[in-house]
């Protein structure tokens, strides 16, 4: 019956994705050939990390790009959906990068190499920094979109991959167990897992069109139900086209008396803009429950409509009149 649109854009964030991205693709290239030279699986595992940081940055631009490309009749929703993809592939990425490590690890632990503990310590170092400066870049834009937030967390697990090598390489240094650097390597892997499973898990939500997570459909349903005019409401939908973007659908009963175009509807845009930040909403308004009515109980409810819109529209009419016999 009506609808609200909400046709801002989120595609910022561009020039930090560039920034970091520059930062982590080069140091990737010096962090690979430093683990190759020190034998370090420890510096190796964060190498692949630091890949997959290029590899998050390199799709959100991508995605971000694609967005911002417009609707057209073949996608009448345009492209937003393209960033939740991307943050989906990069979750997979980082799943399967974990799990090389570990296994990597794991044969590492059973025949230790000698670890060259300088050079790692030094440049995990560089690493560290480096990662502090994404880390930094990209944080302004992780809580406002899925597909930022997703590469936010790849450098934060790197970054926490660097410190566990620098450690790892001091303690190789002091006492010589190069078992040491395995063992980092099996702790970042671990640690990366299960936050990985959250971005996953928010991606799939987004993909499956489930209930926004910061949305209670129990409490949007019982505002609804509070507003003046409606009776009843059925067939209540929300879901998200991408990070920020939440559309509602709704049918709703309403009394007969009031006129749900010129009365109902504007007080639910209200309710739903101010309440739950919804504003890509579609109304359906009924006299009569829809899954109630057969076809001629619904060609009965078109007339009633028709004949309470034009009520309604005598009596502004009148009123009209009445306002301007008074002048």
């Amino acid at each position: 019956m009506g609808t609200g649109h909400d046709h801002s854009h989120a595609t910022g964030n561009e020039r930090a994705l560039k920034f970091a991205l520059a930062l982590t693709s080069t140091f990737l290239l010096v962090e690979l050939v430093g683990g190759i030279l020190t034998k370090s699986l420890a510096l190796i595992s964060d190498a692949a990390h630091m890949f997959t940081d290029t590899a998050a940055l390199a799709i959100a631009l991508a995605a971000i790009q694609i967005a911002k490309r417009p609707a057209d009749k073949a996608r009448t929703f345009g492209y937003y959906r393209f960033e939740i993809l991307a943050a989906a592939f990069n979750a997979l990425l980082l799943f399967a990068v974990a799990l090389y490590i570990l296994y990597e690890a794991y044969l590492r632990l059973k025949s230790p190499p000698e670890i060259e503990s300088t050079g790692m310590l030094v440049i995990a170092t560089v690493g560290l920094v480096v990662n502090l400066i994404s880390m930094r870049i990209l944080s302004g834009g992780k809580d406002q979109s899925l597909n930022v937030k997703g590469a936010y967390l790849e450098v934060w697990s790197d970054l926490l991959g660097s410190f566990g090598v620098i450690v790892g390489a001091i303690v190789i240094r002091l006492t010589g167990w190069s078992w040491v650097d395995s063992a980092v390597a099996v702790l970042i892997g671990l640690w990366v897992l299960p936050r990985t499973w959250v971005l996953m898990k928010s991606s799939l939500n987004i993909l499956l069109e489930g209930v926004p997570e910061d949305i209670k459909i129990d409490i949007v349903e019982a505002a609804l139900r509070a507003v003046d005019g409606v009776t009843s409401i059925h067939d209540l939908h929300v879901w998200a086209l991408t990070s920020g973007k939440i559309s509602l659908t709704v049918h709703i009963v309403n009394d007969a008396r009031v006129d749900p175009e010129g009365e109902i509807l504007p007080r639910i845009r209200e309710l739903l803009a101010k309440q739950f930040g919804i504003t890509h909403i579609t109304v359906q308004a009924e006299l009569t429950p829809c899954w109630q009515a057969d076809p001629a109980a619904h060609f009965a409810s078109a007339e009633q409509y028709a004949s309470q819109f034009s009520l309604a529209g005598e009596r502004k009419q009148a009123r009209h009149d009445h306002e301007e016999g008074e002048q």
